[in-house]
């Protein structure tokens, strides 16, 4: 990590500097989308959960007893928020009846052809990623999709690395079950 730690900008950010905040949430936005992400399984309302879990985090700054585990900390509130907007979605589920979205997301792209493909192929990653259960999607985004190592994993979700690998070979042997070894290619 280059900079000063995540317990130092906590200390900064606790005395009013915004700046050491915008580098705390610069640090560990994409983490936290993910972890969102895995969660809602929609990009915009993994996005929006993000936005309201860190101005959340701003106001609780105070209660983060471990600052140099900030991580741990700010991705168990976004779980959280993540957790109770699932919640509220599925009450609140209904399909509607006449939906005109499919015609007007076309409308003035230019190849409606692979705009399709990438949209089916989006869907069919989408369908397969929920049927792993919620810790594996977190895991497989954390890592793949971040870059994050099973250490730091294991860290921010209080496993063990071991689970952290466990969850993850499971979770693309899941997904290459479903998609197929040609749709999903295992990052070496």
């Amino acid at each position: 990590m280059k900079g000063p730690s995540d317990g130092t900008l906590v200390a900064r950010a606790r005395r009013g500097d915004a700046a050491a905040f915008g580098a705390l949430v610069q640090r560990h936005y994409r983490a936290c989308n993910a972890v969102a992400l895995a969660i809602l399984r929609r990009r915009a309302d993994a996005e929006d959960a993000c936005q309201d879990a860190w101005v959340r985090a701003l106001e609780k700054l105070d209660t983060c007893r471990n600052p140099e585990r900030f991580a741990s900390w700010m991705l168990q509130i976004v779980r959280n928020h993540a957790r109770n907007l699932w919640a509220a979605r599925r009450v609140r589920a209904a399909e509607p009846l006449d939906s005109n979205a499919g015609l007007a997301a076309a409308v003035g792209r230019e190849d409606p052809t692979r705009d399709h493909e990438r949209e089916r192929l989006r869907a069919r990653l989408e369908g397969a990623l929920a049927e792993v259960s919620e810790v594996q999607r977190t895991v497989l985004l954390l890592h793949d999709l971040d870059g994050w190592p099973h250490r730091k994993i294991a860290t921010a979700l209080e496993i063990s690395e071991v689970m952290s690998r466990q969850h993850l070979f499971q979770a693309r042997r899941k997904l290459r079950a479903m998609l197929g070894d040609e749709t999903l290619q295992q990052p070496e």
